[in-house]
Formats: C-alpha cells, structure tokens, sequence
C-alpha cells in the first residue's frame, strides 16, 4: 500500500438520502414533520402513563418504555439526518459516528426484546388472566425492562467497541444517510473476520431471543382466543393483541427484508427507503398504533388537556 491508501480517516462523508437539489428543500420539511409528530406522539404517551393512575399497569409500562426508545432511536437518526439534508458537506467525525452506532444498536435492541416482553404480557393476560397480576407485578416487569437495557447496552458494546478498533483508509464514503455497522464493515482497511462471526453467532442468540419469545407467545395466544367459544370474547381477546403485532410486523418486517434476503435483490435506494421504515416511520407510528383505538388513553388524554370526559 502507499501512503494515501494508509491515511487513518480521522471523518465520514454520509451518502444522504439524495443528490437532486431541487429534493433538499422537501425532504427536509418531510422529515422535520415526522419527527415533530414523533416527538409529539412518543412524549404524550410518556406523560398519559405516567401522570394517569389508570394507566399504571404492566402493558401501560412496558409502552412507556418502548416510547421512549422510539423517541430516543428518532433522536439518533433524524436530526444529524435534517443537518446533512441542508449541508454542502455531509461529514460526520469518527468519535460522533460511534457514538451514533452505539446508540442505534442500543435502540434498535431494546426495541427487539421489549416487543418480546410485551408478547409474553399479552401471553399471560389472555392465557392466565387470573394470575396476571400476581405474574406481571411491579418488580418483575422493573426488573424484565432493566435487564433488557443491560443486556443491550453490553450489546451495542460489543458492537461499537470491536467496530472502533478497526482501521479505516482512504475510503470513509459511508453508502447510507447514518453510521451504520455493514457499511462501517465494508469501509475497513482491516481484516473483519472476527467482527462477522461476532455479528453471526451473537447477533443469531440476540435475535433468535426475542423473535422466539414473540412466536412461542402468540401460537399460545391463538390458541386460547380460537378455545374461547363467544365471538365476543375472541374479538376482545385479539383487540388487546392488534395494537402490538402491528408494531411487531411493521418492524421485524422491514428488518427483516433488510438483513435476511439474496445478494441479487440489492439496491442502495431501495434500502435506504427500508431503513428509513424502521428508524424513522415505525418509531413514529407506534404512539399512534397503541392509542388510536385505546379508550383508556383517550380518555387520560382528554383529562390531561382539561376536557370533559362525559
């Protein structure tokens, strides 16, 4: 190698979402209304669980968890997303790229396994509603989102720490509008064997973890709801599940036509758009999906903004 090719890259230049100037100016007012309405939608819910008794039990705090992580993997992309749009140079510097890999693996994980916890709350309300109360009390669900955030901070970790230790060359072109790990990987200078088994083996147990939890969960919820003879009964046992398999499909489906499809179905156009769906759209529909048929939050949210509720 010559001298060029082994200058340590000390920035990144990300790819953006387009180079047609005449876009600029519209993707920008596009994205600073989704993330508005996220950041809304996302903090309402914050406060209706919070601040209404009524909503303080186990589903309700397992929600205001997964807001916040919403609003928190909103807050990783969407801004420096917003800079980059209106900026000449989209360069982002390597501490700062970390950084935003770690905290996107981090989202990104705790919204795998919180979806998962909250399969396994509806598993036990519609399966063993009468010991709901006793299985899903305080201190397990504290300890289930606790642990979640300490398996997935080690995680994300794991991820950042072997990721900064590559080295990276003359090319710092990242091919995506945000650091992200598998361009990350295909900018390296060195050899990323070690950090492809770590994807492969752990990454497989990190997944399989929650996707197992959501699976196993709703073949025993069907289940129950098909024993359930009233047609009454089952449209009331599935409304409880509607509002978490649709942020669950939205999610693992995008993710999954992401990760797991052939090589011959790439297109850097068409990923960004899938990107763009987990990171930016879902996190900012999910306030929405739980609360649009939800009599309870309606009904906190017209207490909170001084309605009457009769």
């Amino acid at each position: 190698m010559n001298a060029h090719n082994l200058t340590t890259v000390t920035e990144f230049i990300l790819q953006g979402l387009s180079d047609i100037p005449e876009l600029q100016t519209s993707l920008f007012t596009l994205f600073l209304a989704i993330y508005l309405v996220g950041v809304l939608g996302n903090c309402t819910i914050i406060t209706l669980t919070t601040a209404d008794p009524k909503l303080h039990t186990p589903m309700y705090f397992l929600i205001r968890n997964l807001s916040l992580v919403d609003l928190c993997l909103m807050t990783v992309i969407v801004p420096k997303l917003l800079i980059n749009i209106i900026s000449v140079k989209k360069i982002i510097s390597f501490i700062n790229c970390m950084s935003q890999l770690f905290f996107f693996i981090l989202c990104m994980g705790l919204e795998s396994l919180l979806l998962g916890v909250m399969a396994f709350d509806r598993y036990i309300a519609i399966c063993n509603p009468l010991h709901y109360l006793l299985v899903m009390n305080k201190r397990v669900c504290t300890l289930l989102v606790a642990s979640c955030w300490m398996i997935c901070v080690l995680h994300s970790l794991l991820y950042t720490v072997t990721t900064s230790l590559l080295s990276f060359c003359s090319l710092n072109k990242i091919q995506q509008f945000f650091c992200d790990l598998s361009p990350l990987l295909k900018l390296s200078c060195s050899d990323t064997t070690t950090n492809e088994h770590i994807i492969f083996f752990e990454g497989f147990i990190f997944a399989t973890a929650s996707i197992l939890s959501i699976v196993v969960s709703y073949v025993n919820i069907i289940i129950a709801i098909l024993r359930i003879r009233s047609r009454e009964g089952r449209q009331k046992a599935f409304s409880t599940c509607s509002s978490h398999l649709i942020p669950v499909t939205l999610y693992y489906g995008t993710v999954f036509f992401y990760y797991v499809r052939p090589k011959s179905s790439y297109s850097l156009e068409k990923d960004k758009f899938v990107t763009l769906m987990y990171t930016v759209v879902t996190p900012m529909l999910n306030p929405f999906i739980y609360s649009l048929r939800n009599k309870q939050v309606k009904g906190a949210l017209r207490k909170i903004t001084g309605r009457s509720s009769q």
